[in-house]
């Protein structure tokens, strides 16, 4: 059952009382992430997220390890363009000393300086890491080909040189500027009273001030282009695509039906067509991306040097042709698809709360399965194919090569 209330300071929390459940859930999001900070200090969001774990008031880094694991726990962050999110998940008797916990380190974590130090190391290893995995890597190329330097084409990680420059008056400064009740959506999915919950929160968060929301600006513009990066790989990594829908649009489903079709999955056309027939790519697959007031639909294939170019073409046909060529079969078969992983991607608590906080950032109220399903249900063949005619047009387009390929290679391919 889903609620949601303000606690004394205004903090909004939505809450979905599961009882069925032993485990409880309970994250705590911040509306901001790398598309937020200046080009200079691109990756604060995600270091900051480190450092919280680092200790406390009252807490080491070892003291906050060994609690979590005693109560057979999981304290974690993640960081993303748009928000960065901590959370807790316990059985659902330890939920005092869960949240406990949690707010100690989201309000009274002392950033000692020897540790920011140790975690730029850390930090740096990780960007390494996604470097080093090519397939992850190009996504973030992608994005800086679409947006450029700043905002939403910067890496969620930062680089090595903004990580380099962070001093603790900036990890400060970030968190003043940007972690008040304003900026923050609590999130609760589990086994839990709802009172106990509400009167717990308001004892550990309810002393939060106001804060002030990120400035989005205008919606940054889709940039048309081709950006090969060179590199002695023995696959090349691309990505094509065209500019997408922000999350809350309203033709929202009819795109979730069309990539379906297109390329999520294996009965997609692009995996049928370019992996089942051809045997041109192991990883192929198309995605939508979705922010505040933006977005991009693209495809990714990883592939030989000698096939870049047969496959862009490929890729190329297959859009083009959407408008023209969606069967009602697929679309049914597409529909299934989409209500099968909704229902089974809600099995969880962890998915139960990250949908319920999405929902309330980005729509601003709830949208309960059976509403999704509805919707999916009164998805139209013309709806979808509408779309496909409006999102892909071939001056638009933009492209991403990153691999054991040259600029020449791809001359007049777009």
């Amino acid at each position: 059952m889903f609620s949601k209330e303000h606690l004394s300071n205004e903090l909004p929390v939505v809450m979905e009382t599961l009882k069925n459940m032993r485990s409880v859930v309970l994250g705590i999001w911040v509306k901001v992430g790398s598309r937020y900070e200046t080009p200079e200090k691109n990756g604060i969001s995600h270091f900051l997220e480190h450092m919280f774990f680092k200790g406390t008031k009252k807490r080491s880094a070892k003291d906050i390890a060994f609690e979590i694991d005693s109560l057979g726990g999981e304290l974690n962050a993640f960081t993303s363009r748009e928000t960065t999110t901590f959370y807790v998940k316990v059985l659902d008797e330890y939920l005092e000393k869960g949240l406990d916990l949690l707010s100690d380190i989201f309000l009274n974590s002392t950033f000692p300086e020897e540790d920011i130090e140790k975690e730029k190391k850390i930090v740096k290893e990780e960007i390494k890491m996604v470097e080093d995995s090519p397939d992850d890597y190009v996504h973030d190329l992608f994005n800086q080909t679409i947006w450029g330097h700043t905002g939403l084409g910067q890496p969620v990680l930062g680089r090595r040189e903004t990580i380099r420059s962070f001093k603790r008056d900036d990890l400060i400064s970030h968190i003043r500027k940007y972690y008040g009740t304003k900026d923050i959506v609590i999130s609760c999915s589990g086994n839990f009273e709802h009172g106990i919950l509400i009167n717990l929160l308001d004892k550990n968060l309810g002393d939060l001030r106001r804060g002030s929301e990120p400035e989005r600006g205008k919606p940054p513009p889709f940039q048309n282009k081709v950006d090969v990066f060179n590199k002695d790989l023995s696959e090349a990594h691309m990505c094509l695509g065209v500019n997408g829908l922000p999350y809350s649009s309203k033709e929202r489903y009819n795109l979730f039906a069309l990539n379906t079709i297109f390329g999520a999955g294996v009965s997609s056309r692009l995996f049928q067509e370019i992996r089942e027939k051809r045997g041109l790519a192991y990883s192929i697959y198309s995605f939508a991306g979705s922010y505040f007031d933006t977005g991009l639909w693209g495809v990714y294939a990883g592939v030989s040097r000698k096939k870049v170019r047969e496959v862009l073409e490929l890729i190329l046909k297959e859009m083009n042709n959407l408008k023209d060529t969606v069967s009602e079969t697929e679309l049914q078969r597409a529909k299934n698809q989409l209500k099968g992983n909704i229902i089974l991607g809600l099995e969880s608590t962890s998915s139960r709360m990250n949908n319920i906080a999405r929902q309330e950032i980005y729509y601003g109220k709830y949208i309960s399965p059976g509403e999704i399903i509805q919707e999916i249900d009164s998805i139209k063949l013309k709806q979808v194919k509408e779309l496909a005619e409006k999102l892909v047009k071939e001056e638009y387009f933009s492209l991403t090569v990153y691999g054991p390929v040259q600029g020449d290679d791809l001359k007049g391919i777009l």
